[in-house]
Protein backbone atom coordinates (compact mmCIF):
# COMPACT_ATOMS: atom_id res chain seq x y z
CA UNK A 1 0.00 0.00 0.00
CA UNK A 2 1.47 3.38 -0.94
CA UNK A 3 1.79 6.22 1.56
CA UNK A 4 -1.11 8.26 0.20
CA UNK A 5 -3.50 5.32 0.41
CA UNK A 6 -2.31 4.51 3.95
CA UNK A 7 -2.72 8.15 4.94
CA UNK A 8 -6.30 8.19 3.66
CA UNK A 9 -7.04 5.04 5.66
CA UNK A 10 -5.68 6.66 8.83
CA UNK A 11 -7.65 9.80 7.99
CA UNK A 12 -10.84 7.75 7.65
CA UNK A 13 -10.21 6.20 11.07
CA UNK A 14 -9.58 9.54 12.77
CA UNK A 15 -12.18 11.78 11.11
CA UNK A 16 -14.91 10.71 8.73
CA UNK A 17 -16.04 14.36 8.71
CA UNK A 18 -12.84 15.49 7.00
CA UNK A 19 -12.23 12.27 5.11
CA UNK A 20 -15.20 12.96 2.84
CA UNK A 21 -14.16 16.44 1.61
CA UNK A 22 -10.47 15.49 1.43
CA UNK A 23 -10.99 12.34 -0.62
CA UNK A 24 -12.91 14.45 -3.17
CA UNK A 25 -9.95 16.79 -3.75
CA UNK A 26 -7.91 16.59 -6.96
CA UNK A 27 -4.49 14.95 -7.06
CA UNK A 28 -1.76 17.13 -5.58
CA UNK A 29 -4.11 19.21 -3.47
CA UNK A 30 -5.45 16.03 -1.86
CA UNK A 31 -1.96 15.00 -0.73
CA UNK A 32 -1.23 18.50 0.61
CA UNK A 33 -4.45 18.77 2.63
CA UNK A 34 -4.10 15.19 3.89
CA UNK A 35 -0.55 15.94 5.01
CA UNK A 36 -1.69 19.05 6.87
CA UNK A 37 -4.67 17.37 8.49
CA UNK A 38 -2.69 14.37 9.74
CA UNK A 39 0.18 16.53 11.03
CA UNK A 40 -2.32 18.65 12.95
CA UNK A 41 -4.14 15.57 14.20
CA UNK A 42 -0.82 14.09 15.35
CA UNK A 43 -0.11 17.02 17.67
CA UNK A 44 -3.76 17.37 18.67
CA UNK A 45 -3.65 13.81 20.02
CA UNK A 46 -0.82 14.91 22.31
CA UNK A 47 -2.68 17.99 23.53
CA UNK A 48 -5.85 16.00 24.31
CA UNK A 49 -4.19 12.87 25.74
CA UNK A 50 -5.68 12.26 29.23
CA UNK A 51 -2.76 10.05 30.31
CA UNK A 52 -0.02 12.67 29.83
CA UNK A 53 0.65 15.44 32.31
CA UNK A 54 0.79 18.99 31.00
CA UNK A 55 4.55 19.46 31.26
CA UNK A 56 5.13 16.24 29.33
CA UNK A 57 2.69 17.42 26.66
CA UNK A 58 4.54 20.73 26.36
CA UNK A 59 7.90 18.95 26.13
CA UNK A 60 6.67 16.61 23.36
CA UNK A 61 5.00 19.40 21.41
CA UNK A 62 8.11 21.59 21.56
CA UNK A 63 10.28 18.66 20.48
CA UNK A 64 8.08 18.17 17.41
CA UNK A 65 8.17 21.89 16.67
CA UNK A 66 11.98 22.02 16.87
CA UNK A 67 12.29 18.91 14.71
CA UNK A 68 10.12 20.52 12.05
CA UNK A 69 12.06 23.78 12.25
CA UNK A 70 15.29 21.88 11.66
CA UNK A 71 13.75 19.90 8.84
CA UNK A 72 14.87 19.49 5.30
CA UNK A 73 13.75 17.20 2.52
CA UNK A 74 13.14 13.77 4.03
CA UNK A 75 14.03 14.61 7.65
CA UNK A 76 16.10 12.08 9.51
CA UNK A 77 14.54 8.64 9.73
CA UNK A 78 14.69 8.59 13.53
CA UNK A 79 14.28 12.24 14.53
CA UNK A 80 10.55 12.13 15.28
CA UNK A 81 10.80 8.68 16.84
CA UNK A 82 13.51 9.94 19.18
CA UNK A 83 11.42 12.97 20.11
CA UNK A 84 8.39 10.81 20.93
CA UNK A 85 10.07 7.64 22.16
CA UNK A 86 9.62 8.30 25.87
CA UNK A 87 5.83 8.16 25.53
CA UNK A 88 5.28 5.96 22.49
CA UNK A 89 3.13 3.49 24.46
CA UNK A 90 0.64 6.28 25.18
CA UNK A 91 0.57 7.86 21.73
CA UNK A 92 -1.64 6.74 18.84
CA UNK A 93 -0.44 5.67 15.41
CA UNK A 94 -1.34 8.99 13.81
CA UNK A 95 1.12 10.73 16.16
CA UNK A 96 3.93 8.20 15.94
CA UNK A 97 3.85 8.37 12.12
CA UNK A 98 4.08 12.16 11.88
CA UNK A 99 7.32 11.97 9.86
CA UNK A 100 5.43 10.13 7.12
CA UNK A 101 2.70 12.75 7.04
CA UNK A 102 5.32 15.51 6.60
CA UNK A 103 6.59 13.71 3.50
CA UNK A 104 3.17 13.33 1.89
CA UNK A 105 2.67 16.83 0.50
CA UNK A 106 4.24 17.95 -2.81
CA UNK A 107 7.69 19.45 -2.28
CA UNK A 108 6.62 22.89 -3.51
CA UNK A 109 4.20 23.34 -0.56
CA UNK A 110 5.39 20.88 2.12
CA UNK A 111 7.59 23.42 4.00
CA UNK A 112 4.54 25.68 4.51
CA UNK A 113 2.78 22.75 6.20
CA UNK A 114 5.84 22.05 8.37
CA UNK A 115 5.91 25.71 9.40
CA UNK A 116 2.20 25.73 10.30
CA UNK A 117 2.52 22.51 12.30
CA UNK A 118 5.61 23.77 14.16
CA UNK A 119 3.86 27.03 15.07
CA UNK A 120 0.72 25.23 16.22
CA UNK A 121 2.74 22.79 18.34
CA UNK A 122 4.46 25.72 20.08
CA UNK A 123 1.10 27.37 20.79
CA UNK A 124 -0.33 24.12 22.12
CA UNK A 125 2.70 23.79 24.39
CA UNK A 126 2.04 27.28 25.78
CA UNK A 127 -1.58 26.43 26.57
CA UNK A 128 -0.63 23.09 28.13
CA UNK A 129 1.88 24.80 30.43
CA UNK A 130 -0.81 27.33 31.38
CA UNK A 131 -3.45 24.63 31.91
CA UNK A 132 -5.71 26.11 29.21
CA UNK A 133 -6.79 28.95 31.50
CA UNK A 134 -9.32 30.84 29.35
CA UNK A 135 -10.18 33.88 31.46
CA UNK A 136 -12.07 35.96 28.90
CA UNK A 137 -13.02 36.20 25.24
CA UNK A 138 -9.59 37.56 24.33
CA UNK A 139 -8.00 34.38 25.68
CA UNK A 140 -10.56 32.34 23.75
CA UNK A 141 -9.69 34.24 20.57
CA UNK A 142 -6.00 33.53 21.18
CA UNK A 143 -6.63 29.83 21.69
CA UNK A 144 -9.00 29.39 18.74
CA UNK A 145 -6.60 31.30 16.49
CA UNK A 146 -3.64 29.18 17.59
CA UNK A 147 -5.29 25.82 16.94
CA UNK A 148 -7.81 26.64 14.19
CA UNK A 149 -7.75 30.18 12.82
CA UNK A 150 -4.21 29.50 11.66
CA UNK A 151 -5.55 26.41 9.86
CA UNK A 152 -7.84 28.71 7.89
CA UNK A 153 -4.80 30.74 6.88
CA UNK A 154 -2.95 27.61 5.78
CA UNK A 155 -5.93 26.48 3.71
CA UNK A 156 -5.94 29.85 1.96
CA UNK A 157 -2.26 29.34 1.16
CA UNK A 158 -3.01 25.86 -0.19
CA UNK A 159 -5.77 27.16 -2.47
CA UNK A 160 -3.45 29.88 -3.80
CA UNK A 161 -0.63 27.37 -4.31
CA UNK A 162 -2.84 24.90 -6.15
CA UNK A 163 -4.70 27.07 -8.65
CA UNK A 164 -4.15 30.72 -7.73
CA UNK A 165 -7.42 31.12 -5.79
CA UNK A 166 -7.18 34.30 -3.70
CA UNK A 167 -9.12 34.65 -0.45
CA UNK A 168 -9.81 37.10 2.37
CA UNK A 169 -7.45 35.95 5.14
CA UNK A 170 -9.44 37.60 7.95
CA UNK A 171 -12.50 35.64 6.89
CA UNK A 172 -10.33 32.51 6.72
CA UNK A 173 -9.51 32.96 10.42
CA UNK A 174 -13.24 33.16 11.13
CA UNK A 175 -13.74 29.91 9.23
CA UNK A 176 -11.23 28.11 11.44
CA UNK A 177 -12.42 29.76 14.65
CA UNK A 178 -16.05 28.93 13.94
CA UNK A 179 -15.33 25.24 13.42
CA UNK A 180 -13.22 25.14 16.59
CA UNK A 181 -15.91 26.85 18.66
CA UNK A 182 -18.38 24.18 17.56
CA UNK A 183 -15.89 21.51 18.64
CA UNK A 184 -15.54 23.19 22.04
CA UNK A 185 -19.32 23.17 22.48
CA UNK A 186 -19.69 19.57 21.36
CA UNK A 187 -16.83 18.27 23.53
CA UNK A 188 -17.47 20.42 26.62
CA UNK A 189 -18.55 17.63 28.97
CA UNK A 190 -15.73 15.34 27.81
CA UNK A 191 -13.18 18.16 28.25
CA UNK A 192 -14.45 18.88 31.78
CA UNK A 193 -14.01 15.19 32.65
CA UNK A 194 -10.28 15.53 31.95
CA UNK A 195 -10.02 18.83 33.86
CA UNK A 196 -10.05 21.27 30.94
CA UNK A 197 -12.59 24.06 30.39
CA UNK A 198 -12.32 26.14 27.21
CA UNK A 199 -15.27 28.38 28.18
CA UNK A 200 -14.24 31.83 29.41
CA UNK A 201 -15.05 32.47 33.06
CA UNK A 202 -18.79 32.91 33.56
CA UNK A 203 -19.73 31.70 30.07
CA UNK A 204 -22.60 29.33 29.41
CA UNK A 205 -23.31 27.17 26.36
CA UNK A 206 -25.46 30.02 25.10
CA UNK A 207 -22.47 32.39 25.15
CA UNK A 208 -20.36 29.86 23.25
CA UNK A 209 -23.20 29.38 20.74
CA UNK A 210 -23.18 33.13 20.05
CA UNK A 211 -19.38 33.11 19.68
CA UNK A 212 -19.51 30.18 17.30
CA UNK A 213 -22.31 31.69 15.19
CA UNK A 214 -20.54 35.05 14.99
CA UNK A 215 -17.44 33.37 13.61
CA UNK A 216 -19.44 31.12 11.31
CA UNK A 217 -20.92 34.28 9.81
CA UNK A 218 -17.36 35.15 8.77
CA UNK A 219 -16.94 31.59 7.54
CA UNK A 220 -20.09 31.99 5.44
CA UNK A 221 -18.64 35.13 3.85
CA UNK A 222 -15.37 33.28 3.24
CA UNK A 223 -17.12 30.42 1.48
CA UNK A 224 -19.36 32.72 -0.56
CA UNK A 225 -16.25 34.50 -1.86
CA UNK A 226 -14.72 31.27 -3.19
CA UNK A 227 -15.01 30.53 -6.91
CA UNK A 228 -16.48 27.25 -8.10
CA UNK A 229 -13.73 24.66 -7.67
CA UNK A 230 -11.80 22.53 -5.23
CA UNK A 231 -11.62 25.06 -2.37
CA UNK A 232 -15.37 25.66 -2.38
CA UNK A 233 -16.13 21.94 -2.58
CA UNK A 234 -13.89 21.28 0.39
CA UNK A 235 -15.08 24.08 2.68
CA UNK A 236 -18.81 23.59 2.23
CA UNK A 237 -18.92 20.18 3.97
CA UNK A 238 -17.34 21.02 7.37
CA UNK A 239 -19.15 24.39 7.36
CA UNK A 240 -22.54 22.75 6.81
CA UNK A 241 -21.84 20.12 9.48
CA UNK A 242 -20.77 22.83 11.93
CA UNK A 243 -24.08 24.68 11.54
CA UNK A 244 -25.98 21.40 11.78
CA UNK A 245 -24.13 20.53 15.00
CA UNK A 246 -24.93 23.94 16.52
CA UNK A 247 -28.61 23.47 15.75
CA UNK A 248 -28.57 19.94 17.19
CA UNK A 249 -26.88 21.12 20.40
CA UNK A 250 -29.34 24.00 20.72
CA UNK A 251 -32.16 21.43 20.47
CA UNK A 252 -30.69 19.45 23.35
CA UNK A 253 -28.97 16.69 21.36
CA UNK A 254 -25.43 15.60 22.23
CA UNK A 255 -24.34 15.60 18.58
CA UNK A 256 -25.54 14.97 15.05
CA UNK A 257 -26.64 11.42 14.36
CA UNK A 258 -24.86 9.48 11.64
CA UNK A 259 -27.96 9.73 9.46
CA UNK A 260 -28.11 13.50 10.03
CA UNK A 261 -24.46 13.80 8.96
CA UNK A 262 -25.00 11.82 5.78
CA UNK A 263 -28.14 13.79 4.92
CA UNK A 264 -26.31 17.11 5.29
CA UNK A 265 -23.36 15.90 3.22
CA UNK A 266 -25.71 14.66 0.51
CA UNK A 267 -27.44 18.02 0.53
CA UNK A 268 -24.11 19.80 -0.06
CA UNK A 269 -22.63 17.41 -2.63
CA UNK A 270 -25.59 16.58 -4.83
Amino acid sequence: MNLCREALEILKETSRTFYIPIVRLPHGLQEAVTSAYLCFRAIDEIEDNPELDNLTKAKLLRAISLTLQAGSDGFGVDVFSLALSTQENLLPEVTMRIREWTLLAPATIAPRIWDATAAMADRMAYWAENEWKIRDETDLDRYTFGVAGAVGLLLSDLWAWYDGTQTNRTLAIGFGRGLQAVNILRNHIEDLSRGVDFYPEGWSAENMQKYARRNLTLADAYINSLPVGAALDFCQIPFTLAYGTLDALADGKEKLSRSDVMALIEQVTK
